[in-house]
């Protein structure tokens, strides 16, 4: 169910409530439950794979914590890597994957026929795998105790609120709130149904209004101008903003009604100054998954500058990967691994120039300004994370010159 349903409307209240009636030993059963539930609703048959990906983590955490054998625990952590990452690869990229091997055959023997497998994408794939190998890569480096009750890790998992679209939350935040035992007090409330509010604001109003006009840009091209282009992807920097702000806000809400802290996803990043900035307030526990997670062990900015920008365009293009299956996200990841390498030499020294100047880099004439150029640069990201296919987006970016005489 979307969160955004009349069906959500009426499990949400349902579950908040009998959450306090019960006392703190039911609460796990009642929530667990609920979370099953609540994905089963999209897909009854998936809902072995989440449990699959869970058992697998659970295992693994108790094996790495229970042997002192370096190797063996090398063993737990990338068993589970193969397992539930290998899940994810073949449920959202196989045809990605064959479609991409099928066109480079293409190049050679033109006949060749498309393979396509009828595969159904799990919903919220991406985070609860996310979510769970972080869990594992803590318990490996002796950052997290693994958690031996199968309920509670389940439910760390699965948990309702942020199943579907994050945040992703790590271990040491999450499960201890799962375990706390709390009684109700008023701020739970108030402060819950202040987050749902604006969540469902910025996700029914706000997101859905820009995406009447996105969609009838992109749904004829041929039509449209360098204006329309260029507005509607500005809009559509608006719709998905308020749209995915709109999701966690409302996760946070949910969360927040049974007295449960969620991670802020989201620190007003259309005030970024730079694409730099950008990705710090956008997305956060994602953005800091990858930080963790990929980033620091590929060396990170320890190894000098050419590492550190390899190591930045590496990060972004899984990650514009992990947002679709699409060449048009890998290329959106690379885009902004070059914008926030080449900010990365730049920007030292463009503030080395104001300062010389005596001219505030941070002050507020100059901010404006910058993020202005900000959203300039950000046109063409927009538009290829909007556009089906590489095509579309060149369709899309020649508009805005071609409409003006320069094409």
């Amino acid at each position: 169910m979307n969160f955004n349903s009349l069906e959500f409307l009426i499990f949400l209240p349902v579950v908040v409530l009998l959450y306090w009636l019960l006392p703190h030993k039911g609460r796990w059963i009642l929530l667990l439950a609920a979370s099953y539930l609540f994905y089963m609703s999209w897909n009854v048959w998936l809902v072995g794979l989440i449990f699959l990906t869970t058992l697998t983590a659970y295992i693994a955490g108790i094996g790495i914590d229970r042997t002192e054998n370096k190797k063996a625990k090398k063993a737990w952590l990338v068993g589970t890597l193969i397992i539930c990452l290998g899940a994810l690869v073949f449920f959202k990229y196989i045809n990605f994957i064959l479609e991409s091997v099928t066109g480079i055959i293409r190049l050679f023997h033109s006949e060749q026929d498309d393979i396509v497998l009828n595969v159904i994408l799990p919903v919220g794939i991406s985070f609860y795998t996310f979510q769970t190998l972080s869990y594992v890569i803590d318990v490996y480096r002796g950052d997290f105790e693994a958690e031996k009750h199968f309920g509670y890790f389940a439910l760390f998992v699965s948990f309702f609120p942020q199943l579907v679209a994050g945040p992703i939350e790590r271990p040491g935040k999450l499960l201890p709130q799962l375990k706390e035992e709390r009684k109700f007090r008023k701020e739970y409330f108030t402060e819950g149904m202040e987050f749902l509010l604006i969540g469902f604001f910025r996700k029914c109003v706000i997101a859905d209004m820009c995406g009447v006009f996105v969609n009838h840009v992109f749904a004829d091209l041929s039509q449209a101008n360098a204006l329309s282009v260029t507005l509607a992807a500005l809009l559509f920097f608006v719709q998905i903003y308020c749209d995915f702000a709109g999701y966690s806000e409302i996760a946070m809400g949910s969360a927040r009604l049974m007295g449960m802290s969620l991670s802020r996803n989201f620190n007003k990043p259309l005030l970024s100054a730079s694409y730099t900035e950008f990705f710090r307030r956008w997305h956060i526990t994602l953005n800091q998954w990858f930080t963790q997670y990929v980033y620091i062990p590929l060396g990170g900015n320890r190894k000098g500058k050419a590492r550190k920008i390899l190591n930045t365009l590496i990060v972004f293009t899984l990650c514009g990967l992990w947002h679709g299956a699409n060449w048009t996200y890998v290329f959106w990841g690379l885009y902004a691994g070059i914008m926030v390498s080449l900010e990365s030499v730049l920007l030292p020294r463009i503030s080395a120039v104001f300062q010389r100047k005596n001219v505030n880099f941070e002050g507020k004439t100059v901010r404006f300004f910058r993020i202005f150029i900000v959203y300039i640069f950000m046109i063409p990201s927009l538009l290829l994370f909007r556009a089906q296919s590489i095509g579309e987006f060149c369709e899309a970016f020649g508009k805005i010159f071609t409409s003006f005489g320069f094409g």
